[in-house]
């Protein structure tokens, strides 16, 4: 009997570098260092599926994503939407993909022109795409009434919606050239837990019936297990854990994902006092001048109590590889150990 053949990712990014020049001061600017905000990640993306990627603020994940749209250009490594290298494509080729391709950003506050009404806000992207004549203003309608909003405040302008409304408002736009995965960079954090819910719930809704991918960007490990199938823990520009959602959540096995999950508060008391909790000190080192070796060491609990000094060593000269080491899932960690932390 054959194996069931595995669909091809839609997206996959493989060995992504995003590093910014760091020049110095005064009339002749020369490049002195450099920010290593992106240092080689590699994920993948299945068709319908979503993958939350979460880290803390500066770990280089929202990077990461306009990397991957090409918002940004990448310093090195391959960005392959179905089969195709976007990194090597002109800026033509890339308009044309970036029908299928598009972003949901963080602030609806700052991402929606405060000069268009919204029924030309959501227009816009099948203005600049030759889309809008021949049904374009049905369309608009139709896209308000799929994320949940009236078409005859259509003709309102951004400031007379609520925070929920206005995200709303950028789905929406991103959905008008109907594309086929979806980026959503930190698209809840500007918004109360009660909002975040109605739009996660939306997003969830929009997935089912259309069929979209989504490339989740959260700093909240909370938020993204309830939308994602698969989780990638990022710190530092690095991939440090990544596997399918229920596997993360009930052994993390890298010490940095762990912390993170110690983090989420639990609705029983008895177990909140009872549970283990796992601590990070001190302050993220700074990207211009990363850690040797493993990135996370300086602020590692396992590190710190744990290890005999032939092991630290270890963990100071070598960098540990993105591998499964025995947990059934990816793991940076030269002494990964899964622990149950919920």
């Amino acid at each position: 009997m054959n194996a069931p053949a595995v669909a091809p990712p839609v997206l996959s990014v493989r060995n992504l570098v995003k590093h910014f020049p760091v020049r110095s001061k005064g009339l002749i600017r020369r490049d002195v260092g450099a920010v290593h905000a992106v240092c080689g990640v590699s994920l993948e993306l299945a068709e319908g599926e979503t993958l939350g990627l979460v880290g803390e603020s500066g770990c280089g994940k929202s990077t990461t994503a306009r990397v991957v749209l090409q918002l940004l250009p990448a310093t090195s490594g391959s960005v392959y939407y179905r089969g195709r290298d976007l990194t090597t494509l002109g800026t033509r080729q890339m308009r044309a993909l970036r029908r299928e391709l598009q972003i949901v950003f963080q602030d609806p506050y700052a991402s929606l022109d405060p000069r268009l009404p919204v029924n030309e806000i959501i227009a816009e992207p099948l203005r600049i795409h030759g889309r809008y004549n021949g049904g374009g203003r049905e369309q608009v309608r139709d896209l308000m009434r799929t994320v949940g909003l009236k078409p005859e405040h259509g003709n309102r302008f951004p400031h007379e919606f609520s925070g929920g409304q206005r995200q709303r408002i950028g789905v929406a736009r991103a959905l008008a050239l109907r594309p086929k995965v979806l980026v959503l960079d930190e698209p809840v954090s500007a918004l109360d837990v009660s909002i975040q819910a109605g739009v996660l719930n939306l997003l969830g809704e929009l997935q089912a019936e259309l069929g979209l991918s989504y490339l989740f960007v959260s700093h909240d490990l909370s938020v993204v297990r309830h939308i994602a199938d698969r989780i990638a823990v990022m710190y530092l520009g690095k991939i440090v854990e990544t596997g399918p959602v229920d596997q993360l959540f009930s052994g993390p096995a890298h010490p940095y994902t762990q912390a993170l999950i110690s983090a989420i508060p639990l609705p029983d008391p008895r177990k909140e006092r009872a549970r283990e909790r796992i601590t990070v000190v001190g302050d993220v080192p700074s990207p211009v001048s990363p850690p040797s070796g493993c990135r996370f060491r300086t602020r590692c609990p396992t590190f710190a109590g744990e290890l005999s000094e032939a092991e630290r060593d270890r963990c100071i000269n070598a960098e540990p590889e993105l591998v499964d080491r025995g947990q059934g899932h990816p793991v940076a960690c030269h002494y990964a150990r899964q622990r149950s932390l919920l």
